[in-house]
C-alpha cells in the first residue's frame, strides 16, 4: 500500500475488485476508511480516492473488497437529516432504522425515451428571476458569480420562497461549504418548519477531495430515489458545484495527469456532464435543479463556468458592479437568459415587456461613458428619459430578502410575477417619472413605492 494524500494504492493478492467499487480500510480508528477503486494500474494493484482523511494512514493495513459501489441511505428514513458523503448521520441525531434502504451512488441517467422536458415556470417571487430569467419547474437553473456576490443569499431566499409553494421533497447538497454556513443551513430550516421534508447532505471544505467530489452523487441518489420509487417531485439544490470540479481537479493533480486548459483537469467535460444528465424529470415526477456557482476572478470564460452553463435552461449572473452599488439581489439583467423566456411558453406581454426592458437597460450602459464624461444634460431628450426610466427600473428589481431581515431590518417581499409585470410596465410608461428614485429602491410591488411616495411628500409637506 502507498498513500499519496487522497489517492491510497492497493495491493490484492486475487482477482482485483472492479472499478467505482468500495474498499474498507480496517485501520485503528472506530470507523473504517472509505475508499472507491479509481484505477487499475498494474499486476495485483488498484489505484483508489479516499472518501475520508488519510491521516494516521500506514502500510500493511489490511484492506476488505466489498465488491458493490458505495452504498448510501434513501428514503423516508432520511429526512430531517444531514448525512455526509458515504450516508453517516452528522447531525447528532440518532442512528438511522436497520431496515433503511440503501442505494448505490453510481447510477446512469434515464433513458431519452424516458424523460420528459417541461415548460412550466417555477414561479420564485423574486422580481428579476421571474421577470428576465424564469426558471423552468423541472429543468435545471444555475446562479454563477464571484466570491461575495450573494449566491448562497440567492439559494437560500429560493428555498425559503419555495416553502410554501412547493410541497415536494428538497434535497441540499452542500459541496465544498463552510462549517458555519451548514450549521446556519440545518437552523434555518429546522426554525422555519421544512426540515421535515428536507435532506442534507455535506461535503465540507474541510474535508479531502474525494469527499468534496463524491458529495453531488450522494445527494443525486437520494433525489433519485424519490423520483423513481416514490413518483415525488424532488427540489435538488447545490452550493457550490464549481468545488466539486475543483475537488476533480486536485484528485487529477494526485493521480498523475497532465492537466488541461487554465491547468484543469482533462476529463472536466466528462465529469460535469455525467453529473448534470443524471439530473432529469421522468413521467409522474420531476426533478427541479437550482446550482450556485463559483465563478474564479469574475471571468465568467473559465473552463469550469462555460461546462457548465452548457447544461442550464437557466442562467442567472451575479455581477459585482451592481452589488458595488448596493443593488440586491446583484443580478445582471442583461448577461442572464432562459430558454422560457419565449412569448409560447410565457406570453406575448411578459416577452414583449421583458425585451423593453433589456433595450432600455441596455442603451442606458450604452450611454454611462458620456454620462461619466459630459453629464446628463448634454444628452438629448430621449436619452434623458431613457436614464431616468433605466434608474427607476434598476431600483424596482432590487427586493429584500427574508433570509437577510436580521441584518437588514428591512422584512423581505415576494412578489408575483402580475405585479413585477405591471410594475415594470408603470415606469417604462412613465408612471414614476416623477417620483424619487428612493422610493422605488428595495420595495416588494409598485404599491410599496406608492406609499414611500406619499410618505416623502408628505413629509416634505411638512416641513
Amino acid at each position: 500500500m502507498s498513500v499519496r494524500g487522497a489517492v491510497v494504492d492497493v495491493a490484492f493478492d486475487g482477482d482485483l475488485p472492479p472499478i467505482n467499487t468500495v474498499l474498507l480500510v480496517r485501520w485503528d480508528r472506530p470507523e473504517p476508511l472509505v475508499l472507491e477503486v479509481h484505477a487499475h494500474v498494474g499486476h495485483g494493484t488498484v489505484r483508489a480516492i479516499a472518501l475520508q482523511a488519510t491521516a494516521g494512514l500506514a502500510r500493511t493495513v489490511a484492506v476488505d473488497a466489498t465488491g458493490q459501489p458505495l452504498l448510501v441511505p434513501v428514503g423516508d428514513a432520511v429526512l430531517g437529516r444531514l448525512l455526509d458523503v458515504v450516508g453517516a448521520v452528522r447531525d447528532q441525531g440518532p442512528p438511522l432504522p436497520a431496515d433503511t434502504p440503501r442505494r448505490g451512488i453510481h447510477n446512469p441517467p434515464p433513458a431519452l425515451k424516458d424523460e420528459t422536458a417541461t415548460s412550466a415556470v417555477f414561479e420564485t417571487g423574486i422580481k428579476v428571476i421571474d421577470l428576465l430569467a424564469p426558471l423552468a419547474r423541472g429543468g435545471k437553473a444555475a446562479m454563477f458569480g464571484g466570491a461575495g456576490v450573494g449566491k448562497t443569499v440567492l439559494v437560500m431566499e429560493l428555498i425559503h420562497a419555495m416553502v410554501e409553494k412547493y410541497q415536494g421533497i428538497s434535497v441540499f447538497a452542500g459541496v465544498g461549504e463552510r462549517s458555519r454556513e451548514g450549521h446556519e443551513m440545518l437552523n434555518d430550516m429546522r426554525d422555519s418548519g421544512v426540515l421535515g421534508r428536507t435532506v442534507l447532505v455535506y461535503g465540507q471544505m474541510n474535508e479531502p477531495p474525494g469527499a468534496r467530489w463524491r458529495v453531488p452523487l450522494t445527494a443525486l441518489t437520494i433525489a433519485e430515489y424519490f423520483r423513481d420509487d416514490q413518483q415525488r417531485n424532488v427540489l435538488l439544490l447545490m452550493d457550490n458545484v464549481f468545488r466539486f470540479v475543483q475537488a476533480g481537479s486536485e484528485l487529477s493533480s494526485l493521480l498523475g495527469r497532465l492537466p488541461s486548459r487554465v491547468g484543469y483537469q482533462p476529463t472536466l467535460a466528462t465529469e460535469v456532464a455525467a453529473l448534470q444528465e443524471r439530473i432529469a424529470s421522468v413521467a409522474g415526477a420531476a426533478v427541479t435543479a437550482i446550482q450556485a456557482v463559483y465563478v474564479p476572478a469574475d471571468d465568467f470564460t473559465d473552463p469550469a463556468v462555460t461546462a457548465i452553463s452548457s447544461h442550464t435552461e437557466s442562467s442567472i449572473m451575479l455581477s459585482r458592479d451592481l452589488a458595488a452599488q448596493g443593488f440586491y439581489p446583484a443580478i445582471d439583467p442583461l448577461a442572464s437568459s432562459s430558454v422560457l423566456l419565449d412569448p409560447l411558453i410565457v406570453g406575448d406581454a411578459h416577452y414583449r415587456l421583458a425585451e423593453r426592458v433589456r433595450e432600455t437597460l441596455a442603451r442606458f450602459k450604452d450611454l454611462q461613458d458620456i454620462i461619466a464624461l459630459l453629464g446628463v444634460e448634454e444628452l438629448g431628450t430621449a436619452d434623458r428619459l431613457i436614464v431616468t426610466r433605466a434608474r427607476r427600473l434598476q431600483r424596482f428589481l432590487s427586493q429584500p430578502f427574508a433570509v437577510t431581515e436580521a441584518f437588514t431590518g428591512t422584512p423581505g417581499r415576494s412578489v408575483r410575477r402580475s405585479d413585477t409585470l405591471a410594475g415594470c410596465s408603470a415606469i417604462l410608461d412613465g408612471e414614476t417619472d416623477d417620483w424619487a428614485e428612493s422610493s422605488l429602491y428595495m420595495i416588494g410591488a409598485l404599491d410599496d413605492g406608492r406609499r414611500k411616495e406619499a410618505a416623502l411628500a408628505a413629509a416634505e409637506t411638512a416641513s
